[in-house]
C-alpha cells in the first residue's frame, strides 16, 4: 500500500534522471535556480556510470569540425538531423572543457614535441583519433565527478530512490495537458508517493534497452520518462532506433558486460570460431565500421554458423 503527501515539494526546476545529461544540466541551472534531481535508484546509478570508451570531440589540429560532421552523417545513413549534428560537434570541445573544469580527469599524454595533451583514441565510424577518455572507465569518472559536484551544490536537492510515476498539470477541455506543473514520484524505500511542483520539468531518464533479455544496460533503463511524456501528450518519435553495441563479453552462466569499442580502435580484430577475420567481407572499414554495421555482421555470422559467439583477438 502507498500513501501520498498533502503538499508538493516546490522547486524552480525538476530534473528527472541522474546520468551525465541530468546532472550536468542541474549544475548549470543551480547558478540561478532551485533544482530537484529525482532519480529512481542511487544518484550515480545510470548508463553513464557504465560507459567505457570515451567522448568524441575535435581536439587535434589534424582533425576538423567538418570531418567529424561528415563522419557522423555517413554513420547516420542519411537519417541525421544535420543542424543537430552540427550543433553537437561544434560544441564538443566546450563540453569536454566543462567536464574537465568540474574535475573529470581525462587521460593525458606528452606529445612528440613535449606538449601535454589529451590522449585520443579512435572508434568505429571515425576517420580521426578524436575520442577523449579517462582510462577505460570514462563514464564512471564523469558520473562520480558530477555526483560529487551536485551533492556539494546548495541549490540542488537530491531525491534518490524516487521513481517518477507520472506528470501532472493543467488540462484543457479535451483532457490533454495544456501545461505540465510537476510530477508524482514513488519513494521505493518507504512506499510513499510524493508530489513535486515546478514551472519547468526536464526528463533526462535515458532509453528503454532493458526491454531486451540480453543487454549490458542496468536494470533502471526502462524508459519511464518516455512513457510519462507520451501519456502527457508529447510526440514520441524514432523509438525503433536502438543502438546495439557490437562487443560484450559472452559467458553462458555469467552476466555480460560491455567491451569498449576502443579495443578495436587500437587494433583488436573480430574473428570467427575458425580464427579467421570476417568484417572485411561486410565493410571496407573492417572492425572500425559504424556500430550498426559491425553488430549486424556479428549477428549474421553467428546465425550462419550456428555459433554462440564471435571472438575478439587483442593479441
Amino acid at each position: 500500500m502507498t500513501s501520498q503527501t498533502s503538499s508538493p515539494h516546490s522547486f524552480d526546476v525538476l530534473v528527472v534522471g541522474s546520468g551525465a545529461a541530468g546532472l550536468n544540466l542541474a549544475l548549470e541551472l543551480a547558478a540561478f535556480a532551485r533544482v530537484a534531481v529525482i532519480t529512481k535508484s542511487a544518484l550515480k546509478e545510470s548508463n553513464t556510470y557504465y560507459a567505457q570508451g570515451g567522448i568524441a570531440a575535435v581536439l587535434d589540429e589534424r582533425d576538423s569540425v567538418e570531418s567529424h560532421i561528415q563522419d557522423t552523417l555517413v554513420a547516420g545513413a542519411g537519417l541525421c538531423d544535420e543542424d543537430a549534428v552540427r550543433f553537437v560537434v561544434e560544441h564538443g570541445r566546450e563540453a569536454i572543457d566543462t567536464l574537465a573544469h568540474y574535475g573529470v580527469e581525462f587521460t593525458r599524454r606528452t606529445s612528440a614535441s613535449g606538449q601535454d595533451e589529451y590522449h585520443l583514441t579512435r572508434e568505429g565510424g571515425h576517420s580521426h583519433r578524436r575520442v577523449v577518455h579517462a582510462a577505460d572507465a570514462t563514464g564512471r569518472a564523469m558520473e562520480t565527478t558530477l555526483e560529487q559536484r551536485v551533492r556539494e551544490s546548495a541549490n540542488i536537492q537530491v531525491f534518490e530512490h524516487h521513481n517518477a510515476v507520472d506528470l501532472w498539470g493543467a488540462r484543457g477541455k479535451t483532457g490533454a495537458f495544456e501545461r505540465v506543473m510537476g510530477l508524482y514520484a514513488l519513494n521505493t524505500k518507504t512506499g510513499r508517493v510524493s508530489a513535486f511542483s515546478a514551472p519547468f520539468v526536464v526528463l533526462a531518464t535515458g532509453g528503454v534497452s532493458k526491454v531486451y533479455l540480453y543487454t549490458s544496460n542496468p536494470d533502471i533503463c526502462t524508459g519511464d520518462g518516455i512513457a510519462m511524456a507520451w501519456r502527457a501528450g508529447c510526440r514520441v518519435a524514432n523509438m525503433e532506433f536502438t543502438q546495439f553495441h557490437p562487443t560484450c563479453l559472452y559467458h553462458p552462466r555469467a552476466k555480460t558486460f560491455l567491451i569498449t569499442e576502443a579495443v578495436r580502435g587500437e587494433g583488436g580484430l573480430l574473428k570467427g570460431p575458425d580464427g579467421k577475420r570476417f568484417m572485411d567481407r561486410f565493410d571496407e572499414r573492417g572492425e572500425l565500421a559504424p556500430r550498426d554495421v559491425v553488430a549486424r555482421a556479428i549477428d549474421y555470422e553467428m546465425k550462419r554458423l550456428g555459433a554462440d559467439c564471435m571472438y575478439l583477438d587483442i593479441r
